[in-house]
């Protein structure tokens, strides 16, 4: 009766084992696998671009450019902009070429004063506030009108100019001639211009003395007239663009 108690309960223990053992295993065999991602990941630095040397262009540089459309002191409105084109390169001071041919310069109209019938001609002031290199370099500039001779009309740091007989002239543009169009003159007391320049709207070579009164100021596309840095400007070294 014994052995037959005492293998009845080994046979117990076996069982009980036996289902601890099946319930381990089972727990085993669902217990996720973690695997090691094999992808190497790729450490993305940014790319620092090197700084391009600056050259400087002096106050006092002037530089040719030519009308791209026409204003008239007829139409214009003060804060109107217009381009023209630069005509001869632009050197820094070292002789490198900043603003090659090309270029367009941005100017805006500052003021503008329509001729009245038997009274003064028109006159139109501007200034140039940008330049842009065929490449897409761009700078603001602080440029003014003057004289394509830099002998008779010098630049200074207050956007005037003066000639070899007149001091603190502001060069504009002034209506004269019977065929129109347009000369350099000074702003003088009430507006009345002096020619210190070439005369720009084909009248010829006539003097300051024979502006006909009541002519708009006109400045036809196509006409070419000076810029003067009033501030130093400092540019990169003009590069063809790559197309």
């Amino acid at each position: 009766m014994k052995k037959i108690l005492n293998f009845s309960i080994l046979t117990t223990i076996l069982g009980m084992m036996l289902v601890f053992s099946s319930v381990d295993a089972s727990a085993q065999r669902r217990k996720p696998v973690v695997r090691r991602s094999t992808v190497k990941r790729t450490v993305v630095r940014p790319v620092v671009k090197p700084v391009a040397k600056l050259y400087r262009v002096d106050s006092g540089t002037t530089f040719r450019v030519r009308m791209n459309g026409t204003i008239s002191s007829k139409t214009a409105r003060i804060g109107d902009s217009f381009t023209a084109t630069v005509t001869e390169p632009v050197y820094s001071d070292t002789g490198i070429v900043v603003i090659p041919v090309g270029s367009t310069v941005n100017g805006r109209v500052d003021s503008v004063k329509a001729a009245k019938k038997g009274g003064d001609p028109g006159q139109i002031s501007v200034s140039f506030v940008s330049v842009r290199t065929p490449n897409g370099s761009t700078r603001a500039i602080n440029g003014s009108l003057t004289d394509l001779n830099t002998k008779q009309a010098k630049s200074d740091n207050e956007s005037t100019a003066s000639g070899d007989d007149r001091k603190n002239d502001k060069l504009i543009f002034i209506g004269g001639g019977a065929a129109g169009g347009a000369v350099l003159g000074g702003l003088i007391g009430g507006g009345k211009g002096a020619g210190i320049g070439a005369i720009l709207g084909g009248l010829g070579g006539l003097a300051g003395e024979r502006f006909t009164k009541g002519e708009d100021a006109e400045v036809r596309s196509g006409t070419e007239f000076g810029v003067s840095l009033n501030q130093a400007i400092s540019m990169p070294k003009f590069t063809e663009p790559i197309n």
